[in-house]
């Protein structure tokens, strides 16, 4: 077989019949392990910054990422409208009488909601937001990684079709129909037996592996021991976190298959589906957010460099 399947021990829950899910954890795991980054960084700059100061810079940020992106995932991302007729639903963690959590959410609904819990944090306790923002966004990726490695155990987010060796079939992707051209195309090419099967499940790219890396553990690699070293104005560390966020997840987008109902916003390649990679110029809705990340980020670079300039010379 030229394909993975998704391992079988893996599990949504971690205690079958329990509603404490991997997700969820994985959420703990990245608010620790940003919040123990950030505390390394007062210590090595010598900030005049308690724990408590800490704890209240956490506590804000983290509840205007989760309302962002709950909110953002909920109004942008569902096409079903519901949460538009019913917006009481969007924090009501049942369903049908079953405690189901608040599946989904949004990466740049979490952005936006952050920047703002930030910015009032900093405006209500007097801090410079970017000497904030700065040490924040040095630690989001590395947290950010256990947010896709529980994507990953939840079976969602996958990516497109491939015949690629490290294609993986998700329990839960979609299935095709075997008297599909290109689906007969796709089982052979990858060694897969489809006879007497009216519908198939065909292997994905694990786009989710794909953004724990690179989103996650790469980029952090690059603020850390990098950007950090070498900033020359406060707020470059921020800048380049949301060029390297964007650039990378830009990238990605073209592996991840785009939510139903949105597809692809922008094309300039012709219609096609959105489970398959047939054009380059087939644009995704996280595509997009991610180009006004990247311009945000090197117009935030450029007008922060040049009033460090002009302070420099003044």
């Amino acid at each position: 077989m030229l394909y993975i399947h998704f391992p079988a021990w893996l599990s949504p829950e971690i205690i079958p019949g329990l509603p404490v899910r991997w997700y969820g954890l994985m959420y703990l795991f990245a608010f620790a392990t940003a919040y123990i980054l950030f505390r390394i960084q007062v210590k090595q700059d010598h900030l005049n910054c308690s724990d408590d100061d800490v704890s209240n810079l956490f506590f804000w940020v983290i509840l205007g990422l989760i309302l962002g992106a709950r909110i953002f995932s909920t109004l942008v991302y569902d096409t079903s409208g519901i949460y538009w007729r019913k917006p009481w639903l969007i924090f009501w963690p049942f369903s049908e009488g079953q405690f189901v959590g608040l599946q989904g959410m949004s990466y740049h609904g979490g952005l936006i909601g952050g920047i703002l819990g930030g910015v009032l944090y900093s405006k209500k306790y007097k801090w410079n937001f970017f000497h904030m923002s700065d040490r924040v966004t040095a630690v989001v990726p590395l947290g950010y990684t256990f947010g896709r490695l529980g994507n990953f155990i939840n079976g969602e987010l996958y990516g497109r079709v491939t015949t690629a060796k490290c294609g993986i079939v998700f329990p839960y992707a979609e299935r095709f129909s075997t008297k599909q051209a290109w689906v007969v195309d796709v089982a052979k090419e990858i060694n897969m037996n489809i006879s007497g099967v009216a519908m198939v499940n065909l292997p994905r790219h694990p786009s989710q592996l794909y953004e724990a890396f690179a989103e996650g553990i790469l980029l952090w690699l690059i603020l850390w021991f990098v950007v950090r070293k070498v900033k020359k104005f406060e707020g470059a560390v921020t800048g380049m976190y949301l060029v390297g966020y964007g650039f990378f997840r830009f990238i990605i987008e073209y592996f991840r298959e785009p939510d139903k109902g949105l597809d692809f916003p922008l094309q300039w390649g012709g219609g096609s589906p959105n489970y398959l990679m047939e054009s380059l110029f087939n644009f995704t809705t996280g595509q997009i957010f991610c180009f006004v990340m990247i311009l945000s980020g090197l117009l935030l670079m450029f007008f922060l460099s040049f009033r460090e300039k002009r302070k420099s010379n003044a």
